[in-house]
């Protein structure tokens, strides 16, 4: 029996302003972009159209049509047990990252292919290139340690022949290495993304895949659907979230001359303390946390820059003007 019907906010207020995923999602249009999501969407306990979003072949199919009504990606598709991203979260980094280099450039965003991001840990998705070369029309690298994700994104490059020119994925063939291998002698590169493995073991990773089934499903769920998404290296490494983020600023020094800007996201409040003592070793010259909040979730992109001022002026002269 439904229950009466919810009351929605107009937008989402706190996803990004210029997030094209502010307002409900249209499954109208969604449906006529990609036919196949038609069979997901059904009314909720509401009465409100939408999908089970504890069905990770419904989450699948709506990203393939987000991608396709927003972004222009035909035939968007990953493996089998691979992370499967949510679409608004994505937009918002990118256009947070946008905002900051705007901020350092007289007021306007660099846009076009001369710009290149680090996309650290691209994944099977492909889904933050995707986004920043469409809203800004930004080139990539993507640094991976898994040959089925480059397989699957060059697949999708394939597919999708304007992203030819504007993504490069590279293997990362020593998994405790994140820069060294990655960037080439000689390489700049505009700004480091990251969305580092959030939990510190297999176990914990469990754990919290079982707590967000079961609040899905409103339920308890004590078995996870193998086809739920996310491959080990995705989901959990060892010591999680902070120790990975404390490496990604260790190594990023050697790079130092090489970026104008390196970021990473923190979902953890609690871990904060410790990335900061990080960048504080490191020697940054300048530190900043930008909040970011996805319905009743919040998170912060952290990042950091070596450069003086002096060295950040000559840059965005040289590149972004």
């Amino acid at each position: 029996m439904a229950q009466k019907k919810k009351v929605h906010p107009k937008e989402k207020a706190k996803l990004h302003p210029r997030n094209q995923h502010r307002e409900r999602y249209d499954f109208k249009i969604l449906i006529a972009a990609c036919p196949e999501l038609e069979s997901f969407v059904a009314p909720n306990i509401y009465n409100d159209e939408s999908i089970d979003f504890a069905n990770p072949d419904a989450v699948k199919m709506l990203n393939k049509a987000l991608l396709k009504q927003y972004y222009d990606i035909e035939n968007w598709d990953i493996p089998p047990n691979y992370l499967c991203p949510p679409i608004p979260g994505r937009a918002d980094y990118i256009h947070h990252i946008a905002d900051l280099l705007c901020s350092n450039n007289y007021g306007k965003i660099p846009t076009g292919s001369k710009i290149k991001c680090l996309d650290i840990g691209i994944g099977a998705n492909c889904v933050y290139p995707i986004i920043g070369n469409k809203e800004y029309g930004w080139s990539f690298i993507g640094s991976e340690i898994d040959p089925t994700s480059i397989e699957n994104i060059n697949r999708l490059i394939e597919k999708n022949p304007f992203l030819k020119e504007v993504i490069d994925v590279r293997l990362q063939t020593n998994p405790k290495d994140i820069f060294t291998g990655i960037i080439q002698d000689g390489e700049i590169i505009d700004f480091v993304i990251c969305n580092p493995p959030f939990h510190s073991s297999r176990e914990e990773s469990e754990a919290g895949t079982l707590r967000k089934l079961s609040n899905l499903n409103q339920k308890v769920v004590r078995k996870i659907n193998l086809n739920f998404g996310g491959q080990n290296g995705e989901l959990w490494c060892e010591g999680g979230e902070e120790r990975f983020a404390r490496n990604m600023i260790r190594q990023s020094r050697q790079y130092r001359d090489s970026c104008f800007c390196f970021s990473t996201l923190i979902s953890k409040q609690s871990n904060l303390e410790s990335v900061y003592e990080a960048l504080d070793k490191a020697e940054a010259t300048e530190v900043a946390t930008l909040p970011m909040g996805q319905g009743n979730k919040t998170s912060r992109i952290v990042v950091w820059s070596f450069l003086t001022k002096e060295q950040q002026k000559e840059w965005k002269n040289s590149r972004w003007v």
